[in-house]
């Protein structure tokens, strides 16, 4: 997108949480111009250690700010207090004993939390990562192994909350009013896969039961992507393959 038609040029945001969700919504945020101010503790979000090549990616045109929020919420506080979009995706009733939560913030803004399960519910406080909210939504049902990217942090979490903060402020355009927005990594993962709730448990469509759907290993070493979904599509591949009595059988 141009750096002149950059439709949220204006926009503060403020990130108070560590770790890919928030951080994730951050950068999508930069991206449509807004300018995003990232709360960290002292030594820095533990990402810059854990994955520095994700930080660098998930950091870059964001501004840096360390304060203990124990210590020295007042200085957070104020900085939130000012912005248009706050990102927390601290653990549900956190942000509120420390002093702020949604409700200590200005009713005019956007807050927006990030959780594994939702603000309330049985599960509300248990602690988790991708892995775990994507096994507990069934996404892993057909192949229980660990997927090449954190799907639930980036698509259920961090990209699910860009797209609740950005009908937000289309709202608040018209009628000056904030929100306070819940996206769950669980759920918005269990929404990715709604598609198979009618399906065959063992029909496995999109993971491997399809021979003219699936990944096949190649004699170089490397990996041959097959997507021939249209008959006619496999049947050329199974022309190619000098196969082409297989055709029928897709």
């Amino acid at each position: 997108m141009q750096a002149d038609t950059q439709p949220l040029e204006g926009i503060l945001v403020v990130e108070l949480a560590w770790y890919l969700p928030i951080a994730f919504a951050g950068s999508e945020l930069v991206r449509l111009g807004a300018r995003v101010v990232r709360i960290e503790p002292p030594g820095g979000d533990p990402l810059r250690t854990t994955a520095p090549a994700w930080d660098r990616a998930l950091r870059a045109g964001k501004e840096s700010v360390v304060c203990d929020l124990k210590a020295d919420v007042g200085f957070a506080l104020g900085l939130c207090a000012r912005a248009d979009v706050v990102l927390e995706g601290l653990r549900p009733g956190v942000a509120a004993r420390l002093g702020i939560g949604p409700a200590d913030l200005p009713a005019s803004l956007v807050h927006c939390s990030i959780t594994g399960f939702g603000a309330d519910g049985p599960h509300a406080q248990r602690a988790g990562h991708d892995l775990n909210y994507l096994g507990w939504a069934g996404v892993l049902e057909d192949t229980p192994t660990w997927p090449p990217l954190p799907i639930a942090d980036l698509a259920a979490g961090g990209q699910a909350a860009v797209a609740e903060v950005l009908a937000a402020l289309v709202r608040r355009s018209r009628t000056a009013a904030g929100a306070r927005l819940t996206v769950s990594m669980t759920h918005g993962s269990h929404r990715l896969v709604r598609h198979r709730l009618g399906e065959d448990p063992g029909s496995r469509i999109l993971t491997g039961a399809l021979a003219c759907y699936r990944v096949y290993p190649t004699a170089d070493r490397r990996h041959l992507t097959l997507g021939a979904l249209e008959p006619k599509f496999f049947a050329r591949v199974c022309e190619l393959i000098g196969r082409p009595d297989l055709s029928e059988r897709q």
